[in-house]
């Protein structure tokens, strides 16, 4: 298999970033930065953009968009970033199993349709002729969700990925090249991935991939040092981040007012916005604090996820358990808020 990085690589390397946590002649916080993505659009962007963050925190943020959750992981790694929202578990397996201490805080989504691997048009091939992919050139942002779901969905159809010329591209330059002609197919999320669907196939649905176990959803991230330092500061993001997913939740007339503050700051058209939603599943505290997500499923999940990146060469080992790896602590917190 021809890979133009190391995943190691990527979740070692540093992101040169201008807003790491400052404090006050007290000793006490007064800024922290906040990773996030563009084009993919959450209810706590509605709470971002009207300052309810910092009114909650008592603290500025700095808020920073990234292309992928392993340029989230070097950010955290460098001391950086603080709080990643909504990085994908593969990218924090990734690092994790290179030693990074991070910390899965948050459910933040759940999306099997809005995560995926699109095939060209004119290759002609869907789920009845997939093995026809091998030998081929494939866009992929490597060590991210759309990579494990490229491995899961190659493996599932028997394709051999080592007979594959795998490119790392982050999902706008995998659209792109779809476009282009460039590659025979693209992995990705949000924005991209609606563009690579201009352009061709899925092989499978998300229904299909969840079907086969092949979980998409990410989490709100943090350097295990952090978390432990600033409880308080972290269970009070979360509140606010739980508070707009239920006012989200609720649909209604509420709902309805906060897609143009969201498709602002998410860089989309309000179409596009709600299209995108409306894909998405934002579970409640209860719900991420139950057997099902953080209270065991999640840790059994990563283990899962980082034996196919062992397996498939991506990363040199895995750890025996990832349960020290979720933090419900602050979450339950929250609750309480």
């Amino acid at each position: 298999m021809k890979l133009t990085s190391k995943l190691m690589g990527a979740a070692a390397g540093l992101a040169l970033l201008t807003g790491a946590q400052t404090a006050t002649a007290e000793g006490h916080l007064s800024e922290i930065t906040v990773a996030y993505f563009l084009e993919w659009p959450m209810p706590f962007q509605y709470a971002k953009v009207n300052g309810m963050y910092e009114e909650a925190m008592g603290v500025s943020i700095n808020w920073v968009s990234f292309d992928t959750g392993t340029a989230m992981s070097a950010a955290m790694a460098s001391g950086d970033v603080q709080l990643s929202v909504s990085q994908g578990i593969p990218p924090f397996v990734v690092a994790t199993s290179a030693g990074q201490d991070i910390q899965v805080l948050d459910v933040a989504v759940s999306y099997a349709d809005n995560d995926n691997c699109v095939v060209a048009e004119n290759r002609e091939i869907d789920a009845s002729t997939a093995a026809d992919l091998a030998g081929s050139k494939v866009a992929v942002p490597l060590g991210t969700a759309a990579h494990y779901g490229f491995l899961s969905q190659m493996n599932h159809f028997g394709v051999d990925v080592g007979s594959m010329e795998i490119v790392d591209m982050a999902p706008a330059d995998g659209a792109a090249a779809l476009a282009q002609g460039q590659v025979d197919m693209a992995c990705g999320w949000g924005g991209a991935l609606r563009r690579m669907l201009e352009h061709g196939n899925v092989l499978l649905t998300g229904d299909e991939k969840t079907a086969l176990g092949i979980l998409v959803f990410d989490a709100t991230t943090a350097p295990a040092d952090f978390a432990a330092e600033e409880p308080e500061l972290v269970a009070k993001f979360l509140a606010v981040t739980a508070e707009a997913n239920a006012m989200w939740n609720a649909g209604g007339a509420d709902a309805e007012a906060m897609i143009p503050v969201i498709a602002q700051d998410a860089g989309m058209d309000e179409g596009a916005t709600a299209e995108t939603m409306a894909t998405f599943v934002f579970p409640s505290v209860d719900e991420q604090l139950s057997a099902a997500w953080l209270g065991g499923n999640a840790a059994t999940f990563m283990k899962g996820v980082a034996d196919v990146f062992v397996a498939s060469g991506s990363i040199d080992g895995a750890l025996d358990s990832y349960e020290g790896a979720v933090n419900a602590g602050p979450l339950a917190s929250a609750a309480d808020m």
